[in-house]
């Protein structure tokens, strides 16, 4: 099989180290590595790295975000011990080319990662690659959606992937329990928490830390479906929340939106939803969050019985948000709503000051830099990632900094599009008007400071809102006379962010000159191509 013929899932499934489970127990410092990696230093003079990555986690889903009905006692603690902070933004609110730029410390701009079609390849820098060819071991444990084929070889140690989300275990169509309306809205999955896909990859990950390995630091690169759509989770997680007792969410047909709200709720059936139902598809995404945070706690107590708590580094984010029922959505959209960019960020690490609650703007590729100074390692390409370590050791932040992210994709490139889906498939509805109006798709960026946010979008709505006024991005005030100044001042320093974050140069050169010609090389005599091709 050719590599053109590999999907980045399928790949997945055709390696003897995509059976992990069978093969952690006797994973010892003879596991596979790359040729051009250096020995390690000993165990304790780097410390492990575990990434807990859910997907689709928005920030304000957790308790320590200042949710006042989720309970999520382990991310509470994480934040207690270590680091939160408190706005953290995506760089492309798109799983793929949100993972791309995690692990670059590129914005999505940079190399065009604006599909999930199009990861990261060979000859293209990773995390990953860096820490391996450092000494680590690197798991991973759990989806893709940033790595092409090619590149896990000299990237990823140990690979596996058990289970992708699907149209669901608790349902029996693509349309769940609002037949002929596509919310996403599904049953409760028949599985114990014990039995289902997420779960099998923290098991993989006690695995890990369970080996008798001393010599080789490791990185764990655990990728959870949940709280990723559908709206489903174990009985006992999706009943957890009551739809009452969720506060109001952002109405639909607000004014001046982007054109793609109501051509999405008229394509999805979402126009025909009332009130009550937003809140139930709200209540089971909280129960999905808190199945989440279960896990988490299983993960902490391994680390504790391990006695990993004492030299493992614990980051825990999301790669992007989820509408959730406000304005009348649901998943995601190319789109820039705070409900879609900003994730919690959370980390712990081994010395680090406790309680630092962090408020300055941050991003979420800066665990790139934060990663290869947890391992001493020094990238060899340019980024724009900063490290977060300062701040996890109690110093301030940077009160000017700014988060940048974009989203959607060009009319001229169909190559970013996502294959159009059966109608009555979970997401036909969305790939099919995504192909058939591309316009309401098309590219944008957003500026966002602590107090305002400028999103621009050439062939659509531009949008400014004020957080001391709008926290919840309700009044769209872009084009008014008494925001000039603002909206100017923000285009500014967004067009000022692509002069220099684009046209990044690798840093090795080429000769000026043309190659010398071997002197004593005679040419071949007429005829040659005779002598050789048709002998």
């Amino acid at each position: 099989m050719s590599n053109s013929e590999l999907t980045r899932r399928g790949f997945l499934g055709l390696t003897g180290a995509a059976a992990l489970g069978n093969g952690l127990a006797g994973l010892d410092s003879s596991a596979q590595q790359s040729p051009a990696a250096e020995p390690a230093k000993a165990n304790g003079s780097r410390p492990n790295i575990i990434l807990f990555v859910a997907d689709e986690m928005r920030a304000d889903a957790l308790a320590c975000y200042g949710n006042p009905i989720t309970k999520t006692p382990n991310f509470d603690r994480v934040a207690a011990e270590g680091a939160r902070f408190a706005n953290c933004h995506v760089q492309f609110p798109i799983c793929g080319p949100s993972r791309c730029s995690m692990v670059t410390g590129w914005p999505a701009s940079v190399r065009g990662h604006r599909s999930q079609s199009y990861f990261l390849r060979r000859d293209e820098p990773n995390l990953f690659r860096y820490l391996k060819q450092s000494g680590y071991d690197v798991f991973w444990l759990g989806k893709n959606d940033m790595l092409a084929a090619e590149s896990f070889y000299d990237s990823v140690t140990h690979w596996t992937e058990a289970g992708i989300y699907g149209p669901g275990a608790g349902g029996s169509d693509a349309t769940g329990i609002t037949p002929g309306i596509y919310s996403f809205l599904f049953p409760p999955t028949r599985e114990d928490r014990r039995q289902t896909h997420d779960y099998a990859l923290v098991q993989s990950a006690f695995k890990i830390l369970e080996r008798k390995e001393s010599q080789r630091p490791f990185c764990i690169f655990l990728a959870l479906n949940q709280p990723h759509p559908p709206y489903e989770a174990p009985a006992d997680f999706y009943s957890m929340y009551s739809p009452s007792a969720i506060p109001p969410l952002i109405p639909p047909g607000l004014p001046r939106r982007p054109a793609f709200h109501e051509a999405s709720r008229r394509a999805y059936g979402l126009d025909k939803l009332t009130d009550a139902t937003f809140r139930k598809i709200r209540a089971v995404y909280y129960g999905q969050v808190s199945f989440v945070d279960w896990m988490l706690g299983e993960l902490l107590e391994a680390l504790e019985r391990t006695n990993h708590d004492k030299d493992t580094a614990l980051l825990c984010f999301s790669d992007h948000g989820d509408y959730a029922g406000d304005f009348g959505l649901v998943e995601k959209e190319q789109a820039l709503e705070d409900p879609l960019t900003h994730i919690p960020m959370l980390l712990r690490i081994p010395g680090g000051t406790p309680g630092v609650n962090a408020q300055d703007m941050v991003e979420a590729y800066d665990m790139m830099q934060t990663c290869l100074d947890l391992a001493g390692v020094e990238a060899q390409h340019t980024h724009f990632a900063r490290s977060l370590l300062p701040q996890a050791n109690g110093s301030p932040g940077d009160p000017d900094r700014a988060a940048f992210a974009e989203t959607g994709a060009n009319i001229y490139e169909p190559q970013c599009f996502e294959a159009v889906a059966r109608k009555d498939s979970l997401y036909g509805p969305k790939l099919n008007l995504l192909m058939e109006h591309p316009e309401l798709f098309s590219r944008c960026a957003m500026v966002r400071t602590r107090d305002a946010k400028l999103i621009v979008r050439p062939h659509g709505q531009g949008e400014l809102y004020n957080y001391k006024s709008d926290p919840q991005e309700r009044e769209n005030i872009y084009g008014e006379r008494g925001a000039a100044v603002l909206q100017q001042e923000l285009h500014q320093r967004l067009l000022h962010w692509y002069i220099n974050t684009t046209g990044i140069a690798p840093f090795d050169r080429d000769e000026r000159n043309a190659p010398r010609v071997n002197e004593g090389r005679q040419a071949p005599g007429k005829g040659w191509q005779r002598a050789l091709l048709d002998s």
